[in-house]
């Protein structure tokens, strides 16, 4: 078989697919395991105990699927231009449909393009969906380099999903970019809780992204005034990055926002009940977080907040939840409007 024209053959149909680009690497991630490893060492990993679980694994792809020789990643945009904001921050890339569902759904079409063309051959699709240096491997298929708030970056932004075919055919490896970030250090700069350590260098325990998504248990109390608004992620390294002001907005309708959550109002929100949670938020990968964590997040929003009788009234609706952990939580945010009152 040609592989060098089915390597171009693939990329062309991921295009079609509403890929934004695809590349090829090598499955050789010895160079990136030392540093993982020491990452994991260190406890920077957080409450992310699958990290640890998972160990090198992340950076032995062949361990993950038997027989991977190559992997296909692929780039897929979000980027939903200025869609406006409510006072309650929701990160750009969650607004709209679970992007697991949609990313891994595209990759098997793939697949299965290739299989009715080269014939059956080994392969399994990801998208942040198991033990994957995504970064890493989207920067050897030549896809952008690694920016130094850690995300892969080119000169198009940062605003877009990765996705990753792991397989048994040889095909010819794309050439890694070269990297444009030079003395610009802006997402080290911006990071409201200096989560970013260094160029390259993230602590997930103190950003935000995790503390609101991953962080299963209480946010620390000297981390919450640093959130503001930010209930579910967050995107200041990317929105101060000069590489995005040249980010389109993407075509895809799977990401546009949904239920209005571009402009969602924290009153509104943790207004809630639990059935309305689970049905609003259907599709979407907020979900995942579950009810508890949502009315955490909001309460160090609210007591983030602009004092007002509305704030105030609505956590004290609040302040007998079952939840100790949004208990906690609110009590908190009232603490910090009692203060200003005072």
């Amino acid at each position: 078989m040609d592989y060098a024209a089915l390597a171009q053959r693939i990329k062309q149909w991921a295009l079609e697919l509403g890929f934004d680009a695809a590349g090829i690497a090598d499955a050789d991630l010895s160079g990136a395991e030392p540093r993982l490893m020491e990452w994991l060492a260190q406890g920077r990993h957080g409450e992310m105990e699958y990290m640890a679980r998972h160990g090198a694994l992340r950076a032995r792809p062949q361990e993950v699927k038997s027989g991977t020789l190559r992997v296909v990643s692929c780039r897929m945009n979000y980027y939903g231009g200025d869609d406006g904001v409510g006072d309650a921050y929701i990160a750009r890339y969650a607004r709209g449909r679970d992007y697991h569902k949609v990313v891994r759904g595209r990759l098997q079409k793939l697949c299965d393009r290739i299989e009715s063309e080269a014939g059956a051959f080994g392969y399994r699709v990801f998208s942040d969906s198991a033990p994957v240096m995504e970064v890493e491997l989207a920067r050897k298929a030549g896809l952008g380099w690694r920016g130094k708030h850690t995300l892969l970056l080119d000169r198009s932004g940062s605003w877009f999903f990765l996705g990753e075919v792991y397989t048994d055919l040889p095909l010819p490896c794309d050439t890694p970019v070269e990297e444009h970030c030079g003395s610009c250090q802006r997402c080290i700069d911006v990071c409201p809780t200096g989560a970013i350590t260094g160029p390259y260098q993230l602590d997930a325990r103190r950003c935000i992204s995790y503390l609101t998504i991953e962080h299963k248990s209480a946010i620390p109390e000297e981390l919450r005034p640093l959130i503001g608004n930010r209930v579910y992620g967050c995107d200041d390294c990317q929105a101060v990055c000069p590489w995005n002001r040249f980010a389109r907005a993407t075509a895809e309708e799977e990401f546009q926002p949904r239920k209005g959550l571009e402009r969602a109002k924290l009153v509104e929100l943790f207004a809630w009940t639990q059935s309305e949670f689970d049905e609003r938020l259907a599709g979407s990968p907020i979900r995942r977080i579950g009810y508890e964590r949502w009315l955490r997040n909001l309460a160090v929003g609210l007591g983030n907040a602009p004092s007002s009788p509305e704030v105030v009234a609505a956590l004290r609706a609040r302040a007998d939840h079952p939840s100790a952990l949004v208990r906690e939580h609110v009590r908190w945010a009232l603490s910090q409007h009692e203060a200003l009152a005072a």
